[in-house]
């Protein structure tokens, strides 16, 4: 589904991302971790296309995607959350949800006096859809609420569900548990799974919360200074020396370990 090979990203003499190379495979959870400062968020932002690589590939269903603007790279089917949530606050969470959809009939001014059959079918449509993924991401019964009313893990529900109404094929997810209240944390944890389950998504994400890693995670990718240090699966990169003495001596708050863990 995607494949980065030695990647390279230079901030004048940072050496944010140092010859990354990884795959992402369909229908796969892959965990992004590391460090802050490791180049996680840096990584994600020249995958979508906010930021031009140095050196290196980035290949998409078999396609290098390079040199093109993010909305077209989230035209081929690669949607991303960030780790600020921004919603139209005078909208309410229907009406974020139908704002996503990409290529609607009804956006052509002629089309609403040509075909104003299609575009009644098309909304009915992306109605039900829309309600199919305020169940999925458990916001239903908020559904009529200003967005601007949502506490932040909502407006995080919320954004990946307006992501899931573009119709993406791979999801990036930024730290989707960041900020987030334990209750919230668990509502985003079971909407992820269910949309591998349900929809058939690959997804790739960052997050620091291990315990969120391990429970929905297949694979982990782990980055230090700019590089690939470790991949593997949530147990093996737990006990992964290099991944331990990386968080131990970074600056990054240690979430590696589970509280029984910490105390031994």
């Amino acid at each position: 589904m995607l494949k980065v090979e030695n990647v390279h990203k230079s901030f004048g003499g940072i050496l944010a991302l140092n010859g990354v190379t990884f795959s992402v495979e369909p229908n796969s959870i892959t965990g992004l971790i590391g460090p802050n400062g490791s180049g996680k968020s840096t990584l994600f932002n020249v995958i979508s296309g906010f930021y031009s690589k140095d050196r290196g590939e980035i290949y998409f269903k078999g396609k290098k995607i390079e040199g093109i603007e993010p909305y077209r790279i989230a035209m081929l089917g690669v949607g991303r959350t960030f780790q600020i949530s921004e919603v139209p606050e005078k909208m309410t969470v229907l009406e974020n949800l139908l704002l996503a959809p990409k290529s609607q009939i009804g956006e052509g001014i002629f089309n609403v006096f040509l075909h104003p059959l299609k575009i009644k079918r098309e909304n009915e449509k992306l109605l039900k859809d829309a309600y199919e993924i305020l169940e999925l991401v458990q916001l239903y019964d908020l559904r009529n609420e200003y967005a601007g009313n949502l506490s932040g893990g909502q407006k995080k529900l919320l954004s990946l569900g307006r992501i899931l109404m573009s119709d993406p094929i791979l999801l990036l997810l930024d730290e989707p548990t960041a900020g987030v209240n334990p209750t919230l944390i668990r509502d985003l944890i079971v909407a992820i799974k269910n949309l591998r389950a349900e929809k058939g998504q690959t997804i790739l994400l960052v997050e620091h919360n291990m315990k969120v890693i391990s429970e929905i995670c297949d694979r982990v990718i782990v980055l230090d200074f700019g590089k690939k240090i470790a991949e593997g699966t949530p147990e093996e990169i737990q006990k992964n020396e290099k991944v331990l003495e990386a968080y131990l001596s970074g600056s990054s708050k240690w979430e590696l370990l589970d509280e029984d863990s910490r105390g031994q």
